[in-house]
C-alpha cells in the first residue's frame, strides 16, 4: 500500500519555480531566524543539485533533451538567472559550484533551435557588469569568471563587454597577486579577444591607441614572467588572425612596438623568444616598412642575425625554419632609407 502514496516526481518546471521562490526568499530576507534560514538554504542547495543533474545527467543516465528544454524555457521565463547571479555570494561553496555549472550549461541549451539565453542576456545586459566586476571579489571571482566566459559565447554579449569600461580593468585583473584569479581573468580576456572575429577586429580598430598602450606597458613589459609569456602568445594569435590584418599592419609600423619586441627576443626564456619571433617577423615581412623601422633593423642587423643563427624551437618545425630564413633574408637585404 505504501507505494501508492509516493509523491509525484517534480517536473523540471516545478524545480525551477521552487528554486526561484527560494532565491527570492534568500534575496529578501537577510535577517530572518537562523534555523528557518538554514532549512531554506539546505532546500535550495538540494534543488540546485537536481537542476544540475537534469542538465548534465549522472553516472546512470544521460541528460534528456526534452527535460533540458523545459528547464531552460522556465529558467528564462522570469528572472531566475538574475536571482542566481545576485544571490550567489550568499550560497555555500557547493551550491555556488552547482549554480555556476547550471548557468554555464544554459548558455548552450537550445529551445526550438534558439539559444534563448542570448535573448535574455541582451534584455538584461547589466548582469555582465556584475559578472565582470566579480574579479574584484576574491570569493566570487572564479564563479563569476566561469559564468562570464560562457555568456560571451554570444556575440552581442561579448561586444557589450568589449565596449564597456570593464575591458580596461582586465589589464589589472590579469596581474592580481592571487594566481588562480589572475589566470581566470587572463582566460576570459583571451576569450574576449579571439572568439568573435569580426567583433574583435572592430573593437581593436576603434580602440587601437589606448588598448595597445595598455597592452604594451602593463602586459608585454610586465615584471611578471607568466604575464609576459601569455601576453606575447595572445598578441601573436590576434595579429596573425586574418580578420585583424589592418590592425596588424598598423602595429608592425610602430618603432615603439618594435623596440618592445626586440627586448622580448632577448629574454632568457625560450618560449617567450619563440612567441616574440612570431610577432617580430611581421615587422620584417612588412613590404611597406616606415623609414624609422628600416633604420632600427639596419642599426641592429648584426645583433639580430647573430641571434637568429642558432635560434630554434625545442621540436623540429619546418614552418618556423622557413619563416626564420625569410626574416634573415629580409634583414640582410635591407638598405638604409632617408626619412
Amino acid at each position: 500500500m505504501k507505494g501508492l502514496f509516493k509523491s509525484k516526481p517534480k517536473t523540471p518546471v516545478d524545480l525551477v519555480r521552487q528554486t526561484r521562490d527560494l532565491l527570492i526568499y534568500v534575496d529578501n530576507n537577510p535577517d530572518s531566524r537562523e534555523s528557518k534560514r538554514e532549512d531554506k538554504f539546505a532546500a535550495l542547495s538540494k534543488l540546485l543539485r537536481e537542476l544540475k543533474q537534469i542538465l548534465y545527467g549522472n553516472s546512470e543516465a544521460e541528460p534528456v533533451s526534452e527535460a533540458c528544454a523545459q528547464l531552460t524555457q522556465e529558467f528564462f521565463k522570469e528572472n531566475t538567472l538574475r536571482l542566481v547571479i545576485v544571490c550567489l555570494p550568499k550560497l555555500n561553496l557547493e551550491a555556488r559550484k552547482d549554480a555556476t555549472q547550471i548557468v554555464a550549461n544554459l548558455q548552450r541549451q537550445q529551445v526550438q533551435s534558439r539559444l534563448i539565453a542570448c535573448d535574455y542576456l541582451e534584455a538584461n545586459i547589466d548582469l555582465m557588469d556584475i559578472l565582470a566586476s566579480g574579479y574584484e571579489n576574491p570569493d566570487m571571482a572564479l564563479h563569476y569568471g566561469a559564468m562570464l566566459r560562457e555568456c560571451i559565447r554570444h556575440q552581442s554579449v561579448a561586444r557589450y563587454v568589449l565596449e564597456s569600461e570593464h575591458m580596461k580593468k582586465f589589464f589589472d585583473f590579469i596581474q592580481l597577486p592571487n594566481f588562480d584569479i589572475a589566470a581566470d581573468a587572463a582566460a576570459t580576456f583571451k576569450e574576449l579577444l579571439t572568439r568573435h572575429k569580426s567583433t574583435v577586429a572592430e573593437f581593436l580598430s576603434k580602440n587601437y591607441d589606448w588598448f595597445f598602450a595598455e597592452y604594451n606597458s602593463k602586459l608585454l613589459e610586465s615584471p611578471n614572467y607568466i604575464t609576459r609569456r601569455q601576453a606575447i602568445k595572445l598578441l601573436g594569435d590576434m595579429l596573425l588572425d586574418r580578420s585583424n590584418s589592418a590592425v596588424m599592419t598598423r602595429y608592425a609600423s610602430s618603432r615603439d612596438n618594435l623596440r618592445i619586441l626586440m627586448n622580448l627576443l632577448r629574454e632568457s626564456s625560450k618560449s617567450i623568444q619563440i612567441e616574440a619571433f612570431h610577432v617580430f617577423k611581421l615587422f620584417a615581412a612588412n613590404q611597406n616598412k616606415p623609414a624609422d623601422i628600416v633604420g632600427i633593423l639596419v642599426a641592429n642587423r648584426s645583433k639580430l642575425l647573430r641571434l637568429f643563427a642558432d635560434f630554434k624551437p625545442d621540436k623540429e618545425d619546418e614552418q618556423f625554419e622557413a619563416d626564420k630564413a625569410q626574416v634573415v633574408r629580409e634583414i640582410a637585404g635591407l638598405e638604409p632609407r632617408d626619412n
